[in-house]
Formats: C-alpha cells, structure tokens, sequence
C-alpha cells in the first residue's frame, strides 16, 4: 500500500488511460503497471511534476526553518543572547487559554473568550514528542487554503473558533489538560488509501507566477503543471463525445450549474452545440469563444456529476484542457467575453481545483466587472434588453460566487453591497426576454431564474452577516442589547428566506441535483444559523440560549447533510467539505460549553448520534479528498470521549 507521502503524478499514465482503469498515479510507477509488470509511461517521463500532500510539504517547511534557526545559532556562538530565538514550536502568540474551565460557569454566560483571527494566523499545528500533534484549527486551515493562494484567513472563516472548540474540548480530559490530536493515519494507513484522490494542488504552487506575471500576461490562468508531451498531444486530438453523452453532460450543466450561476444563453448554447456536431465546418462554429465555451461547460457539467456520483474525473480535466487551449484567442474577444471566460472557470473549480485557484479567479473577474461598471445601473442604459439581462446575470453570478468564496476564507469581500445599485436580473425565461422588451412570465410556469434568483437572496443575507457579525470594527460602540437585535433580526430574514423557497422546485426525471430538493434549502438554512450564532466579533460570548440555538443549528445541519447523501444529492466538493466540518465544530462547541453536567446535555442534544452521522459523511468525502480523513479521526476521537461521560441507565 501507497504511503500518503508517496509522490504522484496530475494525470493518469498512459497504459491505465487506454484501458480505463483506475490509476494511483505513484511515482516513479503507477501500483497497476507494477503488479501487471508492465513498463509505466512514468519512467519515461523526466520531467514528471509529483505533489505531496499539503500537510506534509507544511511539516517539511517547519522542519526547514527549525534547522535554519539552528544552524543560525550555531554560526552564532559570540553571542548567547541569541538563544532566546530558539523557540519552543509549542508556544504560540496567542492567547493563552490554560485559565479556561468551561465545566463549571458560575452564570448564565459561557465565559468564552473569542480569539481574534490575526492571532490565530502566527500559530502553527502543535508538535509533540512522540510526532505531529494536530488541532482542528490547523485542519480546518488546511480545508479552508485548498481555495486560495495566500496564507490569511479571517473570522468567518472558523479558524478562531475551531481554536475556542479546541479550548472547552479540554472538558472532556480528566485532568483538564489540553485535548490533543495525534496524526495516526499515515501510521495506520486506510483499508481504501489507494483509492483516494490526491489532496487538493498545493495552493502555493500558483506562486511560480511572479506578480508582473499574473497583470501582463495571460498566461498565467494557463492550467498547471504543465502537461507532458504525449497528454499534450491526447488533448490536441480530442473530439467532441457523441450527442448522447454531450446531451447528458449540457442537461446536468442546466440543471446543477445554470441554476447557481447563470452565466450563459442556454438556447443560444445549445443551438451552436448542434451545429458543432451538424456543421463542423461553419465558420462561426470555428470561434475560440464559443470552442472554449463548449469544452468549458462540457467540462463543468462532468465534474459537477462527478462531485455527486464520485466517479473518476478523469474526463472532465480533459475537457478542461481542451477549452484550456483555445483559452487565450477566447480571452481576447472583448471584455464580456473575457469576463465569461474567467467566471467559467471559477464555476469550474468549485469542484476541482486543477488551475488557478478560486479566490485569485473571483477576485481578477470582480475587478474586471467593477472596471466595467457592472455594478451601477447607469451602465444598462439605452442598451438592449436582452444583452441587459444578460450582463446582470453575469454580475450577480459574481456577486454570488464572491461571497462564497470570502465568507468560507475570512476575507473582505471583493464588492461592497453599498456600492451596488443595479436591480438583479429578472424572473423570466430566456424565451420571455425580448431585445426591447420583457414579456412576463405565466405564474404557473415558474421560471428557470426562480431559484437562482433566491440562492442571491440567501448570499445577500451571508453578505450581511459578514459585514454586521464578523467585521472587526462594527460591533465596537454597542452594547449588548445592540448586539442582540442585530442577530435577532438577521435571523428573521433566514427564517422568511426559508418560508419563501421556490414552489414547486423544478421536476427533472432521476435528478441528482442538490439544489432542486428542499433538503438542500433546510441545509443551507442551518448552516448560515450556525455560522450567525457562532462566537464572533459581534458576540464574543454566547449566553445559554444561543449555545442551544447553536447546538439545534449545527446538528440540523449534519443531519439536512446526511439526509441529502442518503438520497444522492449531496455534492462532494471542498464548499461542503468544509461545511460539515464546521458544522461538527459547532455542535462540539455547543454541547461541551453549555452549563448543565455533560451526561445531561449529551441526552438532551442526542450530539452523540449526529456526530458518529458527521464521521460517515467525512469518511465518503476522504475517497476524493484525504484530508477528510484526518477530521473523521479527530470527530472520531472526540465522539469516543464524550461516551466516556454518558451515565449508564440502570
């Protein structure tokens, strides 16, 4: 069995390629070629580029500068103050958390202190004497930095209160000490560890790109690592799947991706897709606009299955590739088209992060449509209606993915809501959008932009939360009653948000698409009630009736997640990763810090049961994604624990 540092390849070898077979992608040879005693294309390969996993790269760079310290002090022996520096890797700057003893409060209040996320971004993972320990922060970093290329992460992001979790976890220790993690899955390895698809690409590796670079050249938004010759050439001689298959692949585009963010003309698309397959030959059909824009949701609509059905996406990054090529000359097409361009591949590495990584995508098309003056109403005059509605769907499309993006990373947003005057795209098909006009929809028809338009709803609503919950300077000045009617009244918009979902959600026959079901609504209800009651800057310290909303939250969210995995629905992509991770923080957190004896809030709660769900669900997310695995062992751990305190019944 593979070790996890075992070093491997981006793509599939040659031999498991042709005959569709599951490569392991080891290096120097792939598992199958070596069983099979075949020679693998690997070793032909010189210039193979191999990634590790990033939690391993990270304990190498600490290795390194803890041996850069020492032979710094070494070359330094005319001066023994220099010895102060040799700090021990235990201490961290931030606050120290051995005062806290959560298991006995003397008041209605969880005196929890909140963590400030610049303290948390100088702490590295603990490490022990007998090997790496690990604490939830440094996982839920490790999740959180799979979409980005830098290393800060703010409030939002729950880096701070995986820390706070961490601290009340020490309830659970007999003599109060700290709760640690020991890393014992690359010792104990997993029965299905071959199967596993390597962790994300290393988010740093985008820094090969110098920063003139990424402003001067295009090039930059290239896929990467480059790909070998004989993948080059497989990718040149790609042809279009048959109409079958690309009539799958469109139909889930449609239903899945169009839904979240519609970004193209679905029956200008489509008319132009046929005429691909009926005349190849039409000079328009020979534009590397509309090329990279077939490849590109051929692309999005594979993986986007993939991430429900987990099956091999080998295929999607194909597709990718292939629109990759025609990506510059698309580029170039004019600044609509290299703002489609772009979102597209955002849209596409939500699910995959084979190039440029999320938050650099977002934040370079945010700025393109800003430049643009997407964003103010005067911009949309005295120009048709059609193209109108189009460029608002574009907008807010980006809109929606910035927020995403910055509330699970921490950051400020890309666009401020203040500076944000034009209307949102309507309520029509695109059958009802006239170039002079808008012909209203029948009210019995609910329209394609139905649910879009009311997941925009939901991302305006995390977009308050970010700037009144997690802002570090807006709480300053209110007391406490302020502070409590501020997320009094932000609930209440979630509570309409979810009494107002569309009805009835689009039918598609055997749909496994996550949002056309009403579990996918109650989760991201859940989720964003967790994430307002979470202890932030607005809240530093929850009394007892918010610990118990939370706890309600957090486990409602487990459980909306585990009932959209038994109905296959639920999308196995690193968004959902980290919220259920989160999610699993909170009820920890909530269970273990509220006031009663822990046997009793355990009973009342049932945390137990919606943990052991949380595990399961992390244990199918480990087969794409490994880090999965280490956040099933430290639930796993704490699940163990809390058992430990339920009194048995007579």
């Amino acid at each position: 069995m593979a070790s996890s540092n075992t070093p491997r390849a981006e793509n599939s070898c040659r031999r498991c390629h042709r005959r569709k077979k599951k490569c392991d992608r080891s290096l120097p040879q792939c598992e199958a070629c070596e069983r099979a005693g075949s020679k693998c294309s690997f070793l032909d390969e010189r210039n193979q580029i191999g990634s590790f996993p990033l939690s391993y790269v990270q304990s190498l760079q600490r290795r390194v500068k803890d041996l850069e310290r020492q032979l710094s002090l070494a070359l330094s022996t005319s001066r023994n103050s220099e010895d102060s520096i040799y700090l021990d890797p235990n201490n961290g700057s931030s606050p120290p958390l051995e005062t806290f003893t959560p298991d006995r409060p003397t008041t209605e209040e969880i005196a929890v202190p909140f963590i400030p996320a610049s303290a948390t971004n100088n702490l590295s993972p603990t490490v022990g004497t007998r090997g790496r320990a690990h604490s939830l922060a440094s996982e839920l970093e490790l999740l959180s930095l799979s979409a980005t290329a830098e290393r800060y992460l703010g409030s939002s992001s729950g880096v701070s209160f995986a820390k706070l979790t961490q601290a009340v976890l020490r309830r659970l220790s007999p003599d109060k000490s700290s709760f640690v993690f020991e890393d014992d899955i690359e010792q104990k390895g997993s029965p299905n560890e071959n199967q596993i698809l390597d962790q994300f690409i290393d988010p740093l590796s985008f820094r090969k790109y110098g920063p003139s670079s990424l402003i001067s050249s295009s090039s930059a938004f290239r896929t990467f690592p480059e790909l070998n010759q004989q993948e080059q050439l497989d990718v040149v001689e790609l042809e279009l799947p048959p109409q079958w298959h690309a009539a799958h692949l469109t139909d889930f585009y449609w239903s899945h991706s169009h839904t979240l963010y519609p970004i193209i003309r679905k029956n200008e698309f489509m008319g132009a897709l046929w005429k691909i397959y009926t005349e190849p030959e039409d000079p328009l059909m020979q534009s590397p606009l509309w090329l990279f824009r077939v490849w590109m949701v051929l692309a999005i609509g594979s993986t986007a299955y993939c991430s429900v059905s987990l099956v091999d996406e080998s295929e999607s990054v194909m597709f990718f590739n292939k629109a990759m090529t025609y990506f510059e000359d698309a580029f170039s097409c004019g600044d609509m088209a290299a703002l489609e361009v772009l979102m597209l591949q955002v849209s596409y590495s939500f699910f995959n992060q084979l190039g440029p990584n999320t938050w650099f995508l977002v934040g370079v098309a945010t700025r393109m449509a800003i430049g643009m003056g997407l964003h103010t109403s005067s911009t949309y005059e005295n120009i048709p209606v059609d193209v109108s509605e189009y460029r608002k769907r574009i907008f807010w499309s980006l809109y929606m993915m910035d927020r995403v993006v910055s509330m699970a990373l921490g950051r400020p947003f890309a666009m401020r809501d203040e500076d944000i005057d034009v209307e949102i795209f309507a309520d029509v098909d695109d059958e009802n959008i006239r170039t002079d006009r808008i012909v209203p929809q029948d009210p019995l028809q609910p329209s394609s932009m139905q649910v879009p338009r009311h997941i925009l709803a939901l991302r305006k609503i995390a977009s308050v939360i970010g700037e009144k919950v997690y802002s570090q300077t807006k709480a300053r000045g209110m007391d406490q009653g302020q502070r409590d009617e501020v997320i009094r009244q932000i609930h209440k918009q979630l509570v309409e948000w979810r009494r107002s979902m569309p009805f009835p959600l689009p039918e598609l026959q055997g749909s496994r698409v996550p949002h056309l079901s009403s579990s996918w609504f109650d989760l991201n209800y859940y989720t964003h009630v967790t994430m307002l009651y979470r202890p932030s800057p607005l809240c530093p310290i929850l009394d007892v009736p918010k610990v118990k909303i939370l706890a309600e939250s957090s486990a409602m969210s487990i459980r909306q997640a585990t009932n959209m995995h038994l109905q296959q629905r639920l999308s196995y992509n690193w968004l959902n990763l980290f919220g259920v991770f989160t999610s699993s923080l909170a009820l920890m957190y909530s269970v273990t810090a509220q006031p009663d004896s822990l046997s009793s809030a355990l009973e009342q709660t049932g945390a137990i049961g919606d943990l052991e769900l949380a595990v399961e669900l992390l244990g199918t997310f480990g087969k794409k994604f490994p880090s999965a695995l280490k956040c099933q062992s430290m639930i796993r751990e704490v699940v163990s624990r809390l058992k430990d305190h339920l009194v048995p019944r007579d």
